[in-house]
């Protein structure tokens, strides 16, 4: 059963009723390691506890907030920025993500054909070549800092970083379906 992390905004009026706690600095960074049955392990407040990804939005940031999930879907951490963890930390993240099929780096665009409500891609991408579908009113998304992200119909995420890298064909295939 999927347990919702609530996060409550304060009212300026409870000010006086309860002040604020002020933090002087960051919370430390969780630590990150692979266990030796191949899941992804957290250290984080004194315990260590096997946790699944789960990506975060907002889609226009796909490479920050990472959210930690124990055996009963419950948020042991949030990743806002996988830049703060230490270098062994991400690792052990980005290939927990990749493996995860979260998401994908495409290389090339070979085809985009639409049918009815439903438009079917072929690309290339670093971890291999992949079939995934969309639907018709779905655009690429042009993301803040120049990429682009597409989102398939069950919710994996296929991001072109530098779409100016991509050869004529792909990039032609792309920008015909960009909003």
């Amino acid at each position: 059963m999927l347990k919702p992390t609530i996060y409550l905004k304060r009212s300026p009026r409870m000010e006086h009723i309860h002040p604020p706690i002020r933090r002087s600095a960051d919370p430390p960074a969780p630590l990150l390691t692979a266990g030796p049955d191949g899941r992804l392990r957290v250290e984080h407040q004194g315990q260590v506890t096997s946790v699944v990804v789960r990506r975060c939005f907002p889609w226009s940031e796909p490479a920050r907030y990472v959210s930690l999930r124990d055996d009963e879907n419950v948020e042991v951490a949030l990743i806002d920025d996988p830049a703060r963890l230490d270098e062994q930390s991400r690792q052990v993240l980005e290939a927990a993500l990749a493996a995860a099929g979260f998401l994908l780096e495409v290389t090339r665009v070979e085809s985009v054909e639409e049918e009815i409500e439903i438009r079917h891609w072929e690309v290339d991408t670093r971890q291999g070549e992949r079939t995934f579908q969309t639907r018709l009113d779905d655009w690429p998304r042009i993301l803040p800092g120049g990429g682009v992200l597409i989102r398939d119909v069950s919710g994996d995420l296929y991001h072109i970083p530098a779409p100016e890298s991509l050869d004529r064909k792909s990039r032609e295939l792309m920008y015909s379906f960009v909003d």
